[in-house]
């Protein structure tokens, strides 16, 4: 039964991937032919160098995330902040301020 799935699936993931490919070079393509030449004086561009420019910008920046949300599975990932400080975060930040701007010692008490 898996066999069977597995050979209906491939064809369509290749041919998924070939129409991302084309969708997506033509995007950039028709954005960046029609941006940065009035905007910047930058030359047109290919299909081809717009997929290049596409595949480039996956590198460098890792966009294009199809496989689920932000989950690490080594710690509480990207949106941590978003749920806040745990208690012992909490508690370790507190002590660091009091022990950094606590009170001051006697030899400043007493000078008013």
């Amino acid at each position: 039964m898996r066999a069977g799935r597995l050979l209906f699936l491939a064809p369509l993931a290749i041919v998924g991937i070939a129409v991302f490919m084309a969708l997506g070079g033509t995007a950039v393509m028709m954005l960046w032919n029609w941006l940065t030449p009035p905007l910047f004086g930058f030359k047109a561009i290919s299909f081809w160098q717009a997929l290049g420019l596409l595949a480039l910008t996956r590198i460098l920046f890792g966009g294009f995330r199809l496989h689920g949300g932000g989950r690490r599975r080594w710690g509480r990932g990207k949106r941590a902040h978003f749920y806040g400080p745990t208690p012992e975060e909490s508690q370790r930040f507190k002590d660091a301020v009091k022990q950094r701007y606590g009170r001051q010692t006697n030899a400043t008490e007493g000078t008013e």
